[in-house]
């Protein structure tokens, strides 16, 4: 059974990102405090150009270059 898994994002403080899926969906921001979970999920803060603040899990992040 071959399982796919998605390309590892490598998320920094500061980088552009977009929300490709979940709650926040289609909202775009930049990535602040960048935390893992006892359970190694990635939590991260984006903060939106209007200055709104918003938690997402990291991979429902899409980094933009």
């Amino acid at each position: 059974m071959i399982m796919k898994t998605k390309p590892t994002i490598k998320l920094k403080d500061g980088d552009h990102c977009k929300v490709i899926g979940g709650t926040h969906n289609g909202k775009s921001g930049i990535v602040r405090d960048i935390h893992t979970s006892k359970t190694g999920h990635i939590t991260i803060t984006v903060l939106q150009e209007n200055g709104v603040r918003f938690k997402t899990l990291g991979k429902n992040v899409e980094v933009l270059s």
